[in-house]
């Protein structure tokens, strides 16, 4: 009997109201409920069936492809742990992953296959079935048996891990994150009372697969019946007519999605009619990209979520009104709303006592992970308080008259210049209001004379004088730039967000350029 509480519960919701209609669409082809049903429940069976029943992980190391995102299901079905990789990372960070989930079974492509044969240690060795039509070769195949397959999903507990996902630690070494079907569960029924998703609706799917607000498209649409479109790089050449081939009525993305959508010439007023629900999280979003959006989507709710991985997907959220959100931002940032039902939180000053109106937000509630795969990593992120433990986020916020949480920035994107106290997101903020200038992102670089601020920015090429001359308008002295460099765009990480690791990379490397050169 499948469990109620169960992440794969979702899908048979929408199963049971749409088994002749598409769950996925990934480019022209697409697979409906029944079939992807049918499909994971062989792949599942299979599984356990195979040399080696998985012990407890199993991993899907493919694009994104129809197959992926059966693949997934398959691995709830089996009643396992799923754990989602990018076929396009270096091998030995993929490794690293495989070690620490446990893995002891993969669902691969001929892209995951790839990488799995520059695998050091036992990894080839482990039994893979193959997806999306690629040929097993050399390795440890599970054979798929139509006799194997399930007659229906395996049941769970809601402590269970449902999957595991892998942050950016500090260390450079990928931390694990395992969500619960019990921390899925209360996230998915507080979406289920705060949005209308019907059968009809149709969800972008802009993020990929080892990104966990991936999981928000996928569970939100299958739980309703609807289906999920993969959004190709190509469709943000002419978004609007992408919107209304698809019929998309759903949008969920990371904010720079505005400024590329708006760079190409998609973001006209009433240019997106079709969406009802506009969502942006992973990154802070700007009103003035808030209310560009909102203007091209006028029938659509917009809202900026927020959440880190190890709270579940998103833990807050703001919906956007124009008359008023303006006004309750600072440095012209969304807040970030209220917190979620059933969990509490607390702002911690830097001395470590708690605040009243702004600090380090923490967290506790039944979304939170209850620790990282490695014990180790623990250290710092946790906060025992009051009886209880909460999730220290990093991030630095304020507290309205509203109640509602105002982003602020992370904690160490407050920085020391030349004595001066800089938060990188006020400065973001004023280079954006100077003439010709779309987007703005500042990064450190440390050099002889002390710590430097180095700006990128999109938008009409300027003279660096011009822009240090507006700026001088926006801010004292000791805030002001250094360096100015104009881009065509911002380079993104996996996760779709603005790659600020690899734009300070750049600014060192100016430096050094300069250096080579005296």
């Amino acid at each position: 009997m499948a469990t109620e509480n169960a992440l794969y519960a979702r899908f048979l919701r929408g199963l049971a109201v749409s088994a002749g209609r598409p769950a996925v669409r990934v480019g022209a082809e697409t697979i409906t409920y029944e079939a992807a049903h049918e499909k994971a429940l062989q792949w599942a069976g299979s599984l356990l069936a195979g040399p080696g029943e998985p012990s407890g992980a199993v991993g899907v190391l493919a694009g994104r492809g129809i197959d992926t995102y059966v693949a997934i299901l398959a691995g709830l079905y089996a009643g396992v742990t799923v754990v989602p990789l990018h076929a396009d990372f270096p091998a030995a960070r993929t490794q690293r992953m495989l070690e620490a989930a446990g893995v002891s079974a993969l669902l691969a492509d001929g892209q995951g296959l790839a990488t799995l044969s520059e695998l050091s240690g036992p990894w080839p060795e482990v039994p893979v079935l193959p997806i999306g039509g690629a040929d097993g070769g050399p390795f440890r195949t599970v054979p798929i048996s139509p006799a194997d397959s399930l007659g229906e999903p395996r049941p769970v507990q809601a402590s269970d891990v449902a999957y595991v996902l892998f942050t950016s630690g500090s260390t450079g070494r990928p931390k694990g994150v395992p969500i619960t079907h019990g921390s899925t569960d209360h996230y998915f029924r507080l979406l289920d009372e705060r949005y209308d998703f019907t059968a009809d609706d149709v969800f972008s799917q802009t993020f990929d697969l080892n990104f966990d607000c991936a999981m928000f498209d996928l569970f939100c649409a299958w739980g309703a019946g609807a289906s999920v479109h993969s959004v190709p790089a190509q469709a943000y050449r002419d978004m609007p007519a992408f919107f209304a081939e698809r019929g998309m009525t759903v949008w969920f993305s990371t904010p720079i999605a505005i400024s590329l959508v708006r760079r190409l010439g998609g973001l006209a007023p009433g240019s997106l009619p079709t969406l009802r629900w506009s969502l942006f999280a992973g990154e802070a979003l700007k009103s003035s990209d808030a209310a560009d959006w909102q203007a091209a989507a006028s029938g659509s709710a917009v809202e900026n979520l927020y959440g880190p991985t190890e709270l579940t997907i998103t833990v807050t959220g703001h919906r956007w009104a124009a008359e008023t959100s303006p006004e309750l931002g600072v440095n012209g940032l969304v807040p970030i709303g209220s917190v979620h039902g059933g969990h509490d939180h607390i702002l911690v000053a830097p001395d470590g006592q708690v605040a009243e109106a702004e600090g380090e937000l923490c967290i506790t509630g039944p979304q939170m992970t209850a620790g990282y795969l490695d014990p180790a990593d623990d250290e710092g992120r946790f906060l025992p308080y009051d009886g209880r433990t909460w999730y220290r986020t990093g991030d630095r916020v304020r507290r309205l008259a509203n109640g509602e949480l105002l982003y602020l920035g992370r904690l160490d994107a407050q920085v020391q210049v030349q004595g001066w106290r800089v938060e990188l997101a006020e400065v973001d903020h004023a280079i954006s209001q100077c003439q010709g200038v779309d987007d703005a992102v500042t990064v450190t670089r440390e050099t002889e004379n002390g710590t430097e601020l180095v700006v990128f920015y999109t938008g009409v090429p300027a003279a660096p004088a011009e822009l240090a001359r507006q700026v001088g308008k926006l801010l004292p002295r000791g805030m002001q730039p250094r360096h100015y460099r104009h881009v065509e765009e911002f380079p993104l990480n996996s996760n779709r967000k603005v790659d600020r690791g690899r734009l300070a990379g750049e600014a060192a490397d100016m430096l050094l350029a300069v250096g080579k050169r005296g």
